[in-house]
């Protein structure tokens, strides 16, 4: 058994900025960081790279999993507040959260992203606007990084680390034990390792994972929420007043007729909308890049509703994946609806998606969302898209594109303290996968507090390299 101090599991966005850290604290341990995806060499969607016109399901998923994890193929959105995208700050104070994250934003730009745009809702007229239609508007500043630089960005990172850092990737912890003095861990290539400081940051793909390892450690958890919906795709002109100013525009609505709420999510101008496979399930997501000559013609974005549940239910993410599943059994993936014919309760063909103005960005099957996704939400969404036209006219336009479904798997919260740490001395949970962060800035700056946490103790510093 090879043994180390630090052993992360996940190198998502909490394990690589755990593991920059601890590089750049100089710390005097061992530390090993094992991914179950790819280096960034590696990181291929076959649909980008236009080997196939539809998802294949990966395993893993390159967009999900790999050196950076969900985030690195995304549009490199951080949101630097703690209005929305995690409660970090219900553990460390917003004071500090806010702390976290605007060191977070200062490594990007360090890395690469000085040249990228922070955008910021702060005296926005929007706010005023919207709010004049039942729509708030919720304050952030957003870094916009686009999927290009987002990439440069972490291999950056990953070079600065790579020396200090042992990475192993193609490698799935399959079990952890409790040793006397620390912990064991065992993947599926039959190596074991031990460790005195186990962190888990395995993201969300790794939620259903996460939960098996802390219910067999005896580790609390609580159930969190599933968001559902549809990814929008419009003409950008429709939005350009909007994302011209603040970006990522946060928009809540409380619908009339259930008193739900609904909102935007993951705005993406002039980007694409993609595909992406969670634990074999094909949903939909969005991108958007810094260059010029890689944007499209139309923005997209998330409409999502929020469901919790109450006793005796406590699985929302299957009620999630049975919805979705249910949308890969009717249309082999993707379904793709006009929203003209979802208000007139008729299926969108391939004969009405050819005379459709709007060109979709994702081979994706024409169908009708309203046998997959339930009436509750699916009459929220469509209040909702009737509430933006007010502030963006020619949202609720005939020809603008809806995909499903959009899903948002929460994991199931962790139990630990301000440090991250669970009542198990030496076992730290952090980021999205912790259940406690959402975002990527948030869970970046989880991956900060705890490597400043174990850097403590290993006080003996490394002098001179």
């Amino acid at each position: 058994m090879k043994n180390y101090d630090i052993i992360i599991v996940g190198a998502g966005a909490g394990g690589v900025f755990m593991s920059y850290e601890l590089t750049k604290l100089n710390i005097d341990a061992k530390v090993l960081m094992i991914e179950k995806g790819s280096d960034l060499s590696h990181r291929m969607c076959p649909i980008s790279a236009g080997k196939t016109p539809a998802c294949i399901k990966c395993t893993p998923c390159h967009i999900m999993n790999g050196y950076g994890g969900a985030g690195t193929m995304s549009d490199g959105k951080y949101n630097i507040t703690t209005r929305f995208g995690g409660e970090l700050h219900s553990y460390v104070g917003i004071e500090k959260a806010m702390e976290l994250m605007e060191y977070v934003d200062g490594v990007l730009c360090d890395m690469g992203g000085a040249e990228a745009k922070l955008y910021s809702t702060d005296n926005s007229d929007l706010k005023r606007i919207a709010l004049q239609h039942n729509l708030h508007l919720l304050d952030a500043k957003v870094r916009h990084l686009g999927t290009d630089r987002n990439l440069k960005i972490l291999e950056n990172i990953y070079n600065y680390t790579k020396n200090n850092i042992e990475m192993q990737f193609h490698t799935l912890v399959t079990d952890i034990k409790r040793l006397n003095d620390g912990f064991a861990v065992i993947t599926d290539k039959g190596d074991s390792y031990s460790c005195r400081h186990l962190v888990l940051a395995t993201g969300r793909s790794g939620s259903k994972w996460i939960s098996d390892i802390c219910e067999k450690l005896g580790v609390g958890l609580t159930r969190n929420r599933v968001d559902i919906g549809v990814r929008v795709e419009l003409p950008a002109v429709i939005f350009k007043h909007i994302t011209d100013e603040v970006y990522e525009s946060k928009l809540v609505y409380k619908t009339d007729k259930y008193n739900d709420m609904v909102r935007t999510f993951c705005m993406n101008p002039y980007g694409e909308v993609v595909a992406e496979n969670t634990n074999g399930i094909v949903t939909v997501n969005g991108h958007s890049y810094s260059d010029p000559a890689l944007h499209t013609e139309n923005t997209n974005f998330a409409l999502l509703v929020s469901n919790k549940f109450t006793e005796p239910f406590k699985d929302s993410n299957g009620y999630g994946e049975s919805i979705a599943r249910l949308s890969n059994m009717l249309g082999g993936g993707v379904l793709l609806q006009r929203f003209g014919d979802l208000v007139k309760g008729r299926r969108s063909s391939t004969r009405r998606m050819e005379k459709c103005f709007t060109r979709p960005t994702l081979k994706a099957t024409p169908g009708d969302l309203s046998l997959v996704i339930p009436k509750r939400q699916l009459d929220n969404i469509i209040e909702m898209v009737y509430a933006l036209d007010q502030i963006a006219p020619g949202t609720a336009n005939e020809d603008t594109l809806l995909y499903g479904v959009e899903v948002k798997f929460y994991n199931s919260k962790v139990d630990v303290d301000e440090y991250m740490e669970t009542k198990i001395k030496g076992l730290y949970a952090l980021g999205d996968g912790s259940g406690v962060t959402h975002s990527l800035s948030q869970a970046s700056a989880s991956g900060v507090l705890t490597a400043r946490v174990l850097a403590k103790e290993y006080s003996t510093a490394k002098k001179g390299l």
